[in-house]
């Protein structure tokens, strides 16, 4: 079976995404997963809109070495956790976009993880060099350019169903980034803030178009390379939220999930 086969033999849906607190993006993707895996719900691409900044820590990470906990709080910036792997990530709502895709796992049958990484984002290069932008995916989960990175993906794989998100840069505050997260570094110097610049490659910077415009001619490509159709417009069912506000409160806005020792 061909990519493009794979991809379009389902129906898929989109969800554009209402802005929410930080941690109720990560219970959503949990709901969502589910109910994907349990054919509940058609795979979906959703997009994540928040109301603050924040930094989402990986599952396998510590708030202590990740973050400037006291900076954090300084410049109003929320801490989660997500439940897949990988680096932190520093985003604030404007300056971000942010995908899940929601699919049964046979989408990626018989692949290697880094072969379904490309797999599940070769969408994202595409509209991407379709802006004039050189795109390239740097195994294992970076999406970049011939001008820096522009984001990260991270995959997990259960409930029968794979989770697939990427977090993108749109512009970089990267005196805020260096506050805010431990990378290493004694002082905040213009000489850190300018290697940090230089090896981010925004998609403002990159386009100067506008963020929504980036998502448009996202979304389009999308539904151009894998739907027969394309994309269903779709929104959260009332109980897909309620489930994602309580598993919010219980799980992923409590202390002990944030701050969990891994």
């Amino acid at each position: 079976m061909s990519a493009g086969e794979r991809w379009k033999k389902y129906e898929w849906r989109l969800i554009r995404g209402e802005p929410v607190d930080p941690p109720v993006n990560v219970a959503l993707d949990e709901v969502l997963v589910r109910r994907v895996g349990s054919g509940e719900r058609p795979p979906t691409l959703r997009f994540w809109e928040r109301y603050r900044p924040e930094v989402v820590i990986g599952r396998f990470q510590s708030v202590s070495n990740e973050v400037d906990e006291e900076a954090a709080r300084r410049e109003g910036v929320d801490i989660i956790r997500r439940t897949t792997g990988g680096g932190a990530m520093f985003s604030e709502p404007e300056n971000i976009i942010t995908y899940s895709v929601y699919a049964p796992l046979e989408l990626v049958s018989g692949m290697s993880t880094v072969d379904s990484y490309a797999f599940l984002d070769r969408w994202v290069i595409e509209t991407f060099r379709s802006l004039g932008i050189e795109a390239y995916y740097e195994p294992i989960n970076d999406i970049s350019s011939t001008n820096g990175k522009i984001g990260g993906a991270a995959q997990a794989r259960r409930h029968g169903a794979v989770l697939h998100h990427a977090m993108l840069s749109y512009e970089m505050d990267a005196a805020k980034m260096l506050r805010v997260l431990r990378i290493g570094q004694e002082k905040i110097s213009d000489k850190a803030i300018k290697s940090a610049e230089k090896r981010v490659g925004p998609l403002k910077r990159q386009t100067q178009l506008p963020r929504e415009e980036i998502k448009e001619r996202m979304i389009e490509t999308f539904s151009r390379m894998h739907t027969e159709s394309g994309l269903v417009e779709d929104s959260l069912s009332p109980e897909e939220m309620a489930e994602a506000e309580e598993l919010t409160r219980t799980i992923y806005g409590t202390r002990e999930w944030i701050y969990s020792i891994p």
